[in-house]
């Protein structure tokens, strides 16, 4: 089994962004009452609503991320109902400063959970369960959204 990297030093971190694409999962959560969409408090995107979302650690299944995803960012188990695809979102902005923007390789998943109560990571200072998601959602959001048959 591949060792796996939980935390990468800031400087390390900074010549990823600076250099290659970022893998990660991004998650649309059903919820009971709607669609899940949480506020990001960081760069790129910082202020959107959007979905929760992370990247793909060495070694890690797709799957496995987004359990991990979920619980961490969420405080919630989830349950995949199916893939949304592969999906490349391009930022002009990044929390690294002289990055030039950030480049992600998202995979996007459509999950459920029974939950009604998020614990939010500190990536996010709301969570809203949508019943009907707003007109003036990111694009990337609501290319998710769309794919999901939820937008």
């Amino acid at each position: 089994m591949p060792r796996r990297v939980d935390w990468i030093p800031e400087e390390e971190w900074a010549t990823i962004v600076r250099n290659v694409p970022v893998v990660s999962v991004d998650l649309v959560v059903e919820a009971p009452e709607g669609v899940l969409l949480v506020e990001r408090t960081n760069r790129p995107a910082m202020g959107e609503w959007f979905v929760p979302g992370g990247r793909v650690r060495k070694g890690e299944r797709l799957v496995e991320a987004v359990d991990r995803v979920a619980r961490e960012e969420l405080g919630v188990a989830v349950e995949i109902d199916r893939s949304l695809g592969a999906y490349e979102h391009l930022y002009d902005d990044a929390e690294v400063d002289d990055a030039g923007g950030k480049h992600y390789l998202a995979n996007g998943f459509l999950v459920g959970t029974d939950a009604t109560e998020f614990d939010l990571d500190d990536q996010h200072g709301a969570a809203r369960v949508f019943e009907t998601p707003p007109d003036d959602l990111h694009p990337y959001v609501s290319a998710y959204l769309e794919a999901a048959g939820l937008g």
